[in-house]
């Protein structure tokens, strides 16, 4: 009688366990959480690009990119970089319709401002016409 008692309760310990661990990874632990929207006041919806999309500009903006973006975002902003798998949020992929249909001005404040895992380069990118210049090379992705 002591040895089924000792089984049922192994198993109801493995119950437990199987559910604790199925309880953590539905609260996401174990899942990226799909970012939340973005609100972007209406002074930069409506702010335009004041860094002309040159060579020069598009140059200067990958030059950025690689340094400051490509780590999280990927090399073509599809949200795949090597840091993308340490993220708690999914870095957005910037291929999609929904991210093109931005102005210009948004991505300019999301990129200075940043949010949650994405830093504010507020003080890493200081010059503003270098992120216009950034804002320039997502363009072209």
């Amino acid at each position: 009688m002591h040895h089924n008692n000792i089984l049922i309760m192994n198993k109801k310990i493995s119950t437990i366990c199987c559910l604790v661990a199925g309880a953590i990874l539905l609260t996401g632990f174990g899942f990226k959480k799909i970012n939340d929207p973005w609100p972007v006041p209406e002074k930069y919806q409506k702010m335009p690009n004041p860094v002309k999309a040159d060579a020069a500009s598009v140059s200067a903006g990958k030059s950025l990119w690689t340094k400051h973006c490509a780590s999280c975002h990927g090399k073509s902003g599809l949200g795949d970089g090597t840091k993308a798998p340490t993220l708690k949020t999914q870095p957005g992929d910037f291929s999609k319709a929904e991210f093109k249909s931005q102005p210009d001005g948004a991505i300019f404040y999301k990129t200075q401002e940043g949010r949650k895992d994405m830093p504010s380069f507020k003080k890493k990118i200081p010059d503003e016409d270098d992120i216009w210049s950034v804002v320039n090379y997502i363009r072209t992705l």
